[in-house]
């Protein structure tokens, strides 16, 4: 859905002529799904808080540095997540500056298989409309590890792109893949232990029985 008024080329573009007001406008109408990615990725009513503030601040203050190349939104997800990301450094203790090992190492990089598979009760579709399904999904989001959730949130809900989820968290293209595959099946084994049937489970080496396939649980995490 397009916003009502100028679009967000137009703001920035009076921004960076000193139009504070244009500004104003663009904190307005991002403010709100930066707070939420931030909650959601320290876990933190204050944090975000913390993080949102930081987060135009930095755009601001960087704003005549910003080329337009993507999208303004897509620049202020990137200034959001690092800024949640140092949040939970400090609060780890943490101090080195590389994301692959302040948070996580990618170990032998094997993906590993879920111990739970089993039929749903219920379509996807069918569960993604209740208010407890998204609620779930939150907790499970929340229990994942910090770079799996937040490359998770970027490429599946903020809807970046591989090379733009890459560069945000400062981490190569081929670990966003591998870590969006485990925070998938993490995900999706998750929800299975709640909605799967367990008349119907299946054993962990059933490599050939897939019953709940990523692009739902994606879509899932879409709405």
């Amino acid at each position: 859905m397009q916003p009502v008024g100028p679009s967000d080329r137009d703001l920035v573009r009076a921004a960076k002529n000193g139009d504070l007001n244009a500004f104003e406008d663009l904190v307005k109408r991002h403010e709100r799904r930066v707070y939420g990615l931030a909650r959601r990725l320290t876990g933190s009513d204050l944090d975000a808080q913390d993080v949102t503030q930081q987060t135009f601040l930095s755009a601001i203050e960087n704003l005549s540095g910003f080329r337009e190349k993507a999208a303004f939104s897509t620049w202020l997800t990137a200034i959001a997540a690092n800024a949640a990301l140092k949040v939970l450094r400090k609060r780890r203790g943490l101090t080195v500056t590389s994301l692959d090992e302040a948070i996580e190492p990618d170990g032998d990089g094997q993906i590993p298989h879920p111990e739970y598979i089993a039929d749903w009760r219920e379509t996807p579709d069918l569960l993604a409309q209740r208010a407890e399904t998204h609620q779930l999904l939150d907790v499970a989001i929340a229990e994942l590890s910090p770079i799996h959730r937040a490359v998770f949130l970027l490429r599946d809900v903020e809807d970046l792109s591989v090379r733009e989820t890459a560069k945000a968290l400062g981490i190569g293209e081929g670990n966003v893949k591998v870590r969006l595959l485990r925070a998938r099946l993490q995900l999706r084994e998750r929800l299975t232990r709640v909605f799967g049937d367990g008349e119907r489970r299946y054993k962990p080496d059933d490599h050939a029985h897939d019953p709940t396939p990523e692009s739902d649980l994606q879509e899932n995490a879409h709405g």
